[in-house]
């Protein structure tokens, strides 16, 4: 197969709702808690094509499921970061799912703890076949930390697709904003520069609603019947 370089552009759920908007498709609109899985054991078999979220702890990752889920407690974050010790998973109205990866990243949790969900995290990222497709959370403040590049390094071999949500843009003026996407970027051609994945890369803010259309349009890309009447 011919490789190309990356091409870039621009818990427990509750019942309560985010502002709606009927513009666009809404994918993860629907989604409902189906269960919680802290060893691959509990994982359900695998059928339903699935997407998963991934970010280090306090990137914004719970936010972004929730206003992308047009709902305000879909995903929950931990109080303590780096606590949070299993892949919760949602299905979609279609009969897909997407799964809520733990953070990483948080130095104050105890070395070998870390590194037994971790290696969950790391396993189900790289041989899980039902996987389709990432999204991998960042601060737009700053970019991808070394464990990000780490759980890509293991993922965008595959070809499948990555999306790469720039968070927290609200905090940062238009100028920064677009240094932010720029430097990412660069990051991922310098260290992918023949990968056949599809990448994109998008500022975001779950505050604003800024990137929620965008992110929608590609996710719905991923899935079958994304969008059911």
């Amino acid at each position: 197969m011919t490789k190309r370089a990356i091409v870039t552009d621009s818990n427990r759920p509750a019942k309560d709702s985010a502002p709606d908007d009927d513009r666009g498709p809404h994918p993860l609109r629907g989604a409902e808690f189906v269960i919680g899985a802290a060893a691959p054991a509990q994982l359900p078999a695998e059928g339903a094509p699935e997407i998963a979220f991934a970010g280090r702890s306090n990137a914004g990752k719970s936010s972004a499921i929730n206003a992308l889920a047009q709902r305000t407690r879909l995903a929950f974050a931990s109080r303590t970061p780096g606590r949070t010790q299993q892949i919760n998973l949602f299905m979609l109205r279609s009969g897909a799912l997407v799964a809520d990866l733990p953070g990483y990243g948080y130095a104050a949790v105890a070395k070998s703890i870390k590194r037994v969900w971790q290696d969950f995290l790391w396993h189900y990222t790289t041989t899980r076949s039902t996987l389709v497709a990432l999204v991998l959370v960042v601060d737009s403040r700053h970019g991808l930390k070394e464990s990000d590049l780490e759980l890509l390094r293991g993922f965008v071999p595959s070809g499948r697709p990555l999306l790469i949500l720039a968070t927290k843009a609200d905090k940062l003026t238009m100028t920064e904003q677009r240094r932010s996407q720029r430097d990412i970027e660069a990051q991922l051609k310098a260290e992918f520069p023949l990968s056949a994945a599809s990448v994109t890369v998008q500022i975001f803010s779950a505050s604003t609603r800024q990137g929620v259309p965008e992110a929608e349009r590609v996710i719905s890309q991923w899935l079958p019947d994304a969008t059911p009447p």
